[in-house]
């Protein structure tokens, strides 16, 4: 199967599958005598397990990692388990950073609606995004 069909059915472009090639992904293929590339029909089942591995999250050099170990002959689940591992608990972690922001952004908003542009001094730099202080409050009484 020579490259262009490859992209087709693999729902690519020839120039990824070239880089893929590149990069290791893909092994290079025998060539025809006229020096086109031709690839094995299995070759669109690793274009879509590389798919697939991206979709779930994985980088390319991940994927790589997996294709080595199963290209020498050895099962990649238990490397395969450990990046889903590592892979969730940053997703954990950005979620929980997200939610910190989230909140952070919330009060600003909250603040945003009741500041008065004409109360800022020229040392505010901005009262909006500035953590308020319990100075701040001083002096309000409980109707402000």
């Amino acid at each position: 199967m020579r490259t262009g069909e490859l992209a087709v059915a693999g729902g690519l472009t020839a120039k990824t599958i070239r880089f893929y090639e590149q990069t290791g992904l893909l092994p290079e293929p025998p060539r025809t005598p006229s020096g086109y590339r031709d690839y094995a029909p299995q070759t669109a089942h690793r274009l879509a397990f590389i798919r697939d591995a991206q979709s779930a999250g994985l980088t390319l050099a991940e994927i790589r990692s997996i294709l080595a170990l199963r290209d020498s002959g050895e099962p990649p689940c238990t490397h395969v388990t450990g990046l889903i591992d590592q892979h969730l608990a940053d997703i954990e972690r950005r979620m929980a950073e997200l939610r910190k922001t989230r909140t952070a952004l919330r009060g600003m908003a909250e603040r945003a609606a009741v500041t008065d542009p004409s109360t800022c001094t020229q040392s505010d730099i901005c009262l909006i995004i500035a953590t308020p202080t319990p100075s701040d409050n001083e002096g309000l009484s409980a109707a402000d």
